[in-house]
């Protein structure tokens, strides 16, 4: 997590408009004999940009809805549990349903300006402890805000992402994409008093920095989002605050210095029904539920 260099970072952060989108497209020509049946083209790269990107006073965010959400629906904006407004969820709490007024910048799609101000009635979701997910729910829905600034939300895969698959983190905080690829998926990854499961490790090219907190993982091949950019190992410490660690089934910890990491969404995203509505009996829902 890396909230805390941010007021050192934010007088840089109208210098670093510079994008760094580089969603290049990958092609290969394969020679076969006339006998033999055409290898299978990679899936071509969707041309991920700042559709659908908000960013908040700390952190980065996006727009996102699910497959089956209607556009009448209130519309959501998803980022880190570490960004929630009210602090830093402890180990083993989880937030449901608590009112909020909090405000998002919603960037147009080159990320050069702001469309518009989006606000937050409710927190829907939001916790550090399996996952690190904060969900909005916003006064607005997808047909409003479609109406009013013409950007569509992001969608939300109700599917665990892949390893190699190449993947974009879209910052709204530093109007920056970084472009890299899933490395694999860490067992448990340990922060200080947090532990994550099943969280995506990144290849070095996502060298992410304060102010990434909560940007969409946006799967290139398919535009959809897989998951919350929560954290990175800054400098080659073990499982303490802003170096988190690996551990796998045996405890072993393995360190990777400057590696980062997301938490996958689609064990929220299939919490969400009809309205918008949280709803831990739906298939799929793993996220942990509030205790009491």
């Amino acid at each position: 997590m890396h909230r805390r260099i941010l007021g050192v970072l934010a007088a840089a952060a109208v210098g670093a408009a510079a994008l760094t989108a580089g969603a290049s497209t990958a092609s290969a020509a394969a020679t076969v004999s006339v006998a033999a049946a055409a290898p299978a083209r990679p899936a071509p790269l969707k041309a991920v940009d700042f559709t659908g990107i908000v960013a908040l006073s700390n952190c980065s965010g996006s727009l996102v809805r699910t497959p089956t959400a209607a556009d009448s629906d209130p519309a959501l904006v998803l980022t880190n549990g570490h960004c929630y407004e009210g602090g830093m969820p402890s180990a083993g709490q989880v937030i449901t349903n608590r009112p909020s007024s909090r405000t998002f910048k919603l960037l147009n799609s080159s990320g050069s300006g702001t469309l518009g101000t989006l606000r937050a009635t409710t927190v829907l979701y939001s916790t550090m402890t399996d996952t690190d997910v904060t969900l909005y729910k916003l006064n607005r829905s997808y047909a409003s805000i479609q109406q009013s600034y013409r950007t569509p939300a992001l969608q939300l895969s109700l599917d665990h992402p892949t390893a190699g698959a190449d993947v974009r983190v879209v910052s709204g905080y530093w109007r920056k994409i970084y472009s890299c690829a899933i490395d694999g998926f860490a067992y448990r990854v340990r922060e200080g008093e947090w532990t994550w499961k099943d969280s995506i490790r990144y290849t070095p090219e996502c060298d992410v920095i304060g102010g990434t907190s909560g940007s969409p993982l946006v799967d290139a091949s398919t535009g959809k989002v897989v998951g919350a950019n929560n954290t990175i190992n800054e400098d080659g410490g073990r499982c303490t605050l802003n170096n988190p660690c690996e551990v796998d089934e045996s405890g072993n910890i393995t360190v990777h210095p400057h590696i980062g990491y997301a938490q996958e969404t689609y064990i929220l995203a299939a919490c969400i029904g009809p309205g918008s509505v949280l709803d831990f009996n739906r298939p799929g829902c793993l996220v942990p539920r509030p205790t009491g």
